[in-house]
């Protein structure tokens, strides 16, 4: 694999695919908002500067990203931004590509200004605690226990 990073901003033939696997993974959080729309959202969030993700390719083939969301959990309008839509795809697995997914928009937030970036998560809370980040609390939402995570920049 010859991967390389890059905002997906510059790569908008990739946001459908993207949005779509993010809908199909975190199909919980989606089940009320129809895909088309879900795609629009996030690509119109490419320049708004709701959904600005990082991407992963291996050549021109997209196998991940994560984004810098302005909002990701309703009930908490209060905090962020957030580390949301982190997704590897099966074949990429296994080669740390999340992890660098994810210092990179950490190095992102803290160029931005930001002194700490949230996340929540439904079963991934050990993974991200090994890499710094820090209960902040638990909460149900969509029929499951939730882990809200503060990760300090």
């Amino acid at each position: 694999m010859s991967l390389h990073l890059d905002w997906l901003a510059a790569h908008l033939h990739h946001s459908d695919r993207y949005a779509e696997w993010i809908h199909q993974q975190f199909h919980y959080e989606y089940a009320h908002q129809p895909l088309a729309e879900w795609q629009r959202e996030f690509a119109n969030g490419q320049s708004n500067g709701d959904w600005p993700c990082l991407i992963a390719m291996d050549g021109e083939r997209l196998v991940g990203g994560a984004a810098l969301a302005r909002d990701d959990l309703a009930h908490r309008p209060d905090l962020g931004p957030w580390l949301a839509c982190v997704f590897v795809s099966p074949e990429a697995r296994g080669q740390g590509l999340a992890e660098q997914l994810i210092e990179r928009v950490c190095q992102e937030a803290r160029r931005r200004g930001f002194a700490r970036l949230y996340l929540h998560t439904q079963s991934k809370q050990d993974y991200y605690a090994k890499r710094g980040w820090q209960v902040l609390e638990r909460f149900r939402a969509w029929d499951n226990e939730q882990c809200l995570m503060v990760r300090d920049l």
